[in-house]
């Protein structure tokens, strides 16, 4: 295959190929833990505000715990760089916020390029310390297994075709650039779609479970008169 036939395999079949898998998983996954159920709670409730316990439990434990905030927790910190970084280069890149607008018809204003590239270098960056720091500490690397190895160097694999894609600015008035390399166009493409078959059914569904997660448990701890 040509670079610009692969490059067509990456807009067409292989994209339509894995946001249905993408989607589909997402509700299969949803549907599964729905039908888990829930054993009858039959103690006298404490409190009637479930959903302001459900909004505090998704807002309280995006900060971590008091007893955790001092400055050996290196880990913790650094979790939050490269979770900040990913969301501003999804959601602040101009050529993502179009990628989105062409399947959705949603658009939203873009982030100055400069501050995406600079997010991608820290993202890195935390995303390399991260792996580290599991491969060197005992109790994580025993902890660890193929959904987190994988889970990471499918996250990593976008940034890093990206950009090698990357060769000219988005910015309005900017020169004209030459036509783009089809190559790590076709690249960045299907690492991205890697990840979108690879996110329903793995650690990283916690992208969009993690706030029903925590909206379920503040709800019952609010029940329960329990306070986060």
């Amino acid at each position: 295959m040509t670079a610009v036939e692969i490059l067509q395999f990456a807009r067409g079949p292989a994209l339509g190929a894995s946001l249905a898998v993408l989607v589909a998983g997402s509700l299969w996954r949803v549907l599964g833990i729905l039908r888990l159920g829930s054993t009858p709670d039959l103690s006298e409730p404490r409190s009637s505000r479930l959903l302001a316990g459900a909004m505090r439990g998704i807002f309280a434990r995006m900060l971590p715990r008091k007893e955790f905030r001092h400055g050996r927790d290196f880990g913790i910190w650094n979790a939050y760089a490269y979770h900040v970084g990913l969301a501003v280069i999804v959601f602040g890149y101009l050529p993502h916020i179009h990628f989105v607008e062409r399947l959705t018809g949603l658009a939203w204003p873009a982030l100055p390029e400069p501050v995406v590239y600079l997010s991608v270098g820290l993202t890195f960056v935390s995303l390399f310390i991260a792996l580290m720091e599991r491969l060197t500490d005992p109790v994580r690397r025993l902890l660890s297994g193929f959904d987190d190895y994988f889970s990471w160097f499918v996250v990593v694999l976008p940034l890093a075709t990206g950009m090698i894609a990357i060769h000219q600015s988005y910015a309005p008035g900017a020169a004209p650039a030459p036509p783009l390399d089809p190559l790590p166009v076709a690249l960045h493409l299907l690492s991205a779609e890697l990840l979108f078959l690879w996110l329903p059914f793995g650690k990283l569904a916690h992208a969009f479970l993690v706030f029903a997660s925590r909206g379920v448990t503040g709800a019952a701890l609010a029940r329960k008169g329990a306070i986060l």
